[in-house]
């Protein structure tokens, strides 16, 4: 399907700006979904397997972002990433099983759902971290982790996403800091996209060529992220994507 300068432009905006919100405050990995989904024709599960195909070389540069800064060498942050990217392995396939159910218009009712409960949940965990301290809690059981990373691949799966976008404001809101919590769903992330990647290519259903368009700049986003998330503090910046997000979801709803 061709697409024009402004829609190539635009996705490609959706995609910088997701990169940015994947490492500096988890949720952003959602953006080139829905910029897939509002300005091309793609079926469902072309949007979400050519959403989920970006989100390996973006994972991975998380990954090495948050070793190199420290998180992923602490043992507590590596066992967690190991448990999340363990339940990603059985979650990831049931969601792109799902997605390969759903017409357009249900596909948009449930991404407007998921993206008014990631604003949510985002509203919630800054007012938590703010009362609490960002460091207080010492993280959830293994159990709670698994049964985290257990739901969060499966919307993964459904909707294309990495994982950071559900993983770390759930995180957050069971005690882990924001840092662990960032650096944990990166890794997940890599886990998620290249299972949630190769079960979409079997259904033929990844475009290479927006995959390209999009995934480029969201790999620059990825690093300006991580770089904000270290360097400034982002309490506005989650307060804003909150807003956005839930500003989004009726629309996305209504567009399906």
């Amino acid at each position: 399907m061709e697409h024009g300068p402004l829609v190539l432009a635009l996705l490609a905006l959706f995609g910088l700006v997701g990169g940015i919100g994947i490492t500096a405050v988890g949720p952003g990995g959602v953006l080139p979904t829905i910029g897939m989904f509002v300005l091309t024709g793609l079926s469902p599960s072309g949007v979400a397997g050519t959403a989920i195909a970006t989100h390996i070389a973006t994972g991975a540069l998380g990954t090495a972002a948050y070793t190199r800064s420290g998180q992923l060498r602490d043992t507590r942050t590596r066992r967690i990433a190991l448990i999340l990217s363990g339940a990603a392995l059985v979650g990831s396939p049931l969601g792109v099983l799902f997605n390969t159910r759903v017409d357009g218009r249900v596909f948009g009712i449930l991404l407007a759902v998921a993206v008014a409960t990631t604003g949510i949940l985002v509203w919630v965990r800054e007012r938590r971290t703010t009362a609490a301290g960002d460091g207080a809690g010492r993280g959830p059981s293994p159990l709670v982790t698994g049964t985290v990373g257990l739901l969060v691949a499966v919307a993964a799966g459904l909707f294309g996403l990495g994982g950071p976008m559900l993983s770390v404001p759930l995180l957050v809101i069971c005690g882990l800091p924001l840092l662990p919590a960032l650096a944990a769903a990166q890794a997940q992330s890599v886990v998620i996209a290249g299972v949630g990647t190769v079960a979409y290519l079997v259904h033929g259903s990844v475009d290479w060529a927006l995959a390209a368009v999009v995934g480029v700049p969201e790999l620059a986003g990825v690093m300006i992220g991580w770089r904000i998330a270290h360097a400034v503090p982002t309490r506005k910046l989650k307060f804003a994507l909150a807003g956005t997000l839930l500003a989004l979801a009726p629309y996305l709803a209504l567009h399906g």
